[in-house]
């Protein structure tokens, strides 16, 4: 019997590699929007955040999204990344 591989993917703040579904997905579309994904497929840059409380804390004082997403991320993505938790 074959092992399925389970894909791994790196926090931003942390820089921890983790199974893609122990993180949330951060998404700047190609019309230039900034979108929480839940689905994990939605078309654009993405940037993945650890589930914790504090590491959405740390995000959001260094603006290490909008870095990554080369992007002004608003503070009403944070409230939804807050909700999704």
């Amino acid at each position: 019997m074959k092992v399925k591989k389970i894909p791994m993917r790196s926090c931003v703040v942390t820089k921890e590699k983790l199974p893609k579904q122990e993180l949330i997905r951060v998404v700047r579309t190609p019309n230039q929007e900034v979108i929480v994904d839940i689905t994990g497929k939605a078309n654009g840059r993405g940037a993945y955040l650890k589930k914790d409380l504090t590491v959405f804390e740390k995000a959001k004082k260094s603006k290490v999204l909008d870095k990554i997403l080369e992007i002004e991320v608003k503070d009403e993505i944070y409230e939804k990344l807050k909700e999704t938790l």
